[in-house]
């Protein structure tokens, strides 16, 4: 496998554009693939999966408008462990955070391309899919209360699901079902035939991709291919030297600085260093927090996820997202943080809220708008595990995030109700959610004035509330909860998020009805603010009601024009390449 990066003559301005499209077309026709053959609700209707296309040497070449936070290095430690000993055929698994993965539902299937000439490898196909359940204390496998890795479910380096083409089913048992599970309080996937099939639906997606690079190299020669492989790299580069450049300008100083902080009270400190004459920069997080004994650690490549979506997002043309994106930059990160935990700190949390304070500390840095939700309120419940003997029962599990404001900038409102930065993703339909599982959607609404008061108008947070049609354990993984999301400019702040459980009074329970005049009144439900973290038992007819936060403005508010809610609909919002209105455009034939 060659890995070195020959010099090429000057790119064509035609050629770049097409073959950049066509990357992307190869991306996102493995998207339509493993949508179309998925069966769970998270990857068929939620969405939550991204496929990419990467280069022999491990850099990604482009990812289709999927997860921003699935662009960590997912490949580079797969591709060195297996250097000599991948053929054509395999397929490797993996979702360890401390080898390129996020968090652990996020299971990533990677396929070598194998020229059919020389038979080297010429390119990757991977796919990563959220998958509901895949063991550990609770179901969903994104337990609030989670202080190690093995708590949250199995955990996977590496191993070959497809070796010289055949499928290792009795090796995904193990990993899948019999290893979470020697775990004590830990059960192993609950219900692994769902899982085994979305498995092989990314396995399908990855070869749906094989074929078109080959269809590729048959029409323009594997040295063309290539040499505008890395001629899209090479524009990402430049275009992020010319963004950084312009910054200084702008800014009148190449250091740029913000701090923010989790509910919990630890900071996530930034210092950026820009060298203007070459459009380097240093993002320095020094000053950030420990560890955490929790589940808002985040892994390395989920803070490379987040600068690389950040500058990607303030590039005002279109290309690819790709690894060219961060040659410019230097990621400085203190070892024993809370961005750079040890191997077995918990990081379900990290992932998805601990990334979100990440976007708004870089977007602070930049000065570019005010901060968005800065969660992504993950709600999961279900049921199944061990019983009280320590056998393993079958069950299922859900997961879900729900939307909430985005932030205002200098000429925009922020945007109501909507999955904000690198979450990117559906929420369920209401329908496929009441058929499919024992739960009544009771409201889902806009959270109206929860955005940030200012002359441009923070975007407002959702209502959710459910209720439970049997007894299930719920969880709910939330941030923003004692911390506003703040505005800038003298824009005011989003509001705080809130959960909570109303609880039907039961005699069983120690409940008594009041009395009123002498007469027995009959048992009135109980609402219990149960916090940012939480898990509980509800038992059936409990509702839990989520109201996630808004986001913050920009901009002191005109006295002349009040305080009322606007109509946001004839504002353009600010909308982030990678945005949920760009990929439902890139994936209309889905």
């Amino acid at each position: 496998m060659s890995t070195a990066k020959p010099s090429y003559a000057k790119a064509d301005p035609i050629l770049l554009t097409l073959f950049a499209n066509r990357f992307m077309s190869v991306a996102e026709a493995m998207g339509r693939s493993l949508q179309q053959t998925a069966i769970s609700t998270n990857i068929k209707e939620r969405l939550d999966f991204s496929c990419a296309l990467f280069a022999p040497d491990g850099d990604l070449v482009a990812n289709a408008p999927f997860i921003p936070i699935h662009l960590g290095s997912m490949m580079r430690y797969q591709m060195n462990l297996h250097r000599n000993d991948l053929k054509p055929g395999d397929v490797i698994m993996t979702n360890s955070p401390y080898v390129g993965g996020s968090h652990l539902p996020d299971i990533t299937i990677i396929s070598p391309v194998f020229d059919t000439k020389t038979n080297e490898i010429i390119f990757f196909t991977a796919s990563r899919g959220h998958h509901a359940d895949i063991g550990g204390i609770l179901p969903g496998s994104m337990p609030p209360t989670s202080t190690n890795l093995f708590q949250e479910g199995a955990n996977i380096e590496s191993f070959k699901i497809v070796s010289a083409g055949m499928y290792d089913h009795d090796g995904l048992v193990d990993y899948m079902v019999d290893q979470p599970a020697k775990y004590p309080g830990s059960s192993g996937c609950r219900n692994i035939k769902d899982v085994e099939s979305d498995l092989k639906a990314q396995i399908a997606a990855n070869h749906k991709g094989i074929q078109l690079i080959h269809a590729i190299v048959d029409d323009y020669g594997l040295e063309t291919v290539q040499e505008y492989m890395y001629h899209i790299r090479a524009n990402a580069e430049a275009s992020v030297r010319s963004l950084l450049k312009d910054v200084v300008k702008r800014a009148g100083s190449n250091v740029l600085e913000a701090i923010d902080y989790l509910d919990d009270g630890s900071p996530i400190q930034l210092h950026v260093q820009i060298n203007e004459q070459n459009g380097s920069a240093v993002f320095d997080f020094a000053g950030t927090g420990c560890e955490i004994r929790g589940n808002l650690n985040a892994p390395v490549s989920v803070v490379h996820s987040a600068v690389i979506y950040c500058m990607r997002a303030m590039l005002n043309m279109d290309i690819p997202l790709n690894a060219g994106c961060l040659v410019p930059i230097t990621i400085k990160i203190p070892d024993g943080s809370l961005l750079s935990p040890s191997r077995t700190a918990a990081v379900c949390g990290g992932n998805v809220l601990t990334s979100q304070r990440l976007v708004d500390v870089v977007l602070k840095a930049f000065h570019a708008c005010a901060a968005s939700q800065g969660c992504t309120n993950n709600l999961t419940f279900g049921a199944g595990g061990k019983d009280e003997n320590g056998n393993n029962v079958i069950g299922w599990g859900y997961y879900e995030t729900i939307a909430g404001g985005s932030g205002a900038g200098p000429g925009w409102h922020g945007t109501s109700g909507v999955h904000t930065h690198i979450t990117n993703t559906r929420i369920g339909d209401v329908e496929i959610l009441e058929r499919r599982y024992p739960v009544l959607v009771h409201q889902f609404s806009i959270r109206e004035n929860s955005g940030g008061k200012g002359k441009w108008k923070g975007g407002d947070g959702v209502v959710r509330e459910l209720e439970f049609t049997q007894g299930l354990q719920v969880s709910i993984l939330s941030e923003r909860r004692t911390r506003q999301p703040y505005g800038l400019e003298g824009g005011g702040p989003g509001a705080l998020g809130r959960n909570t459980w109303v609880k039907q009074s039961r005699k069983e329970d120690g409940d008594l009805p009041e009395s009123k005049n002498g007469t027995p009144q009959p048992l009135q439900p109980r609402k219990i603010n149960i916090g940012g973290k939480a898990t509980v038992w509800m038992g059936k007819g409990d509702r839990l009601l989520i109201e996630t936060p808004g986001a913050g403005a920009w901009g002191s508010p005109d006295p002349d024009a009040g305080n009322t809610a606007e109509d946001h609909s004839h504002v353009k919002a600010w909308a982030p390449r990678g945005s949920l209105a760009e990929r439902e455009a890139a994936q209309a034939g889905f």
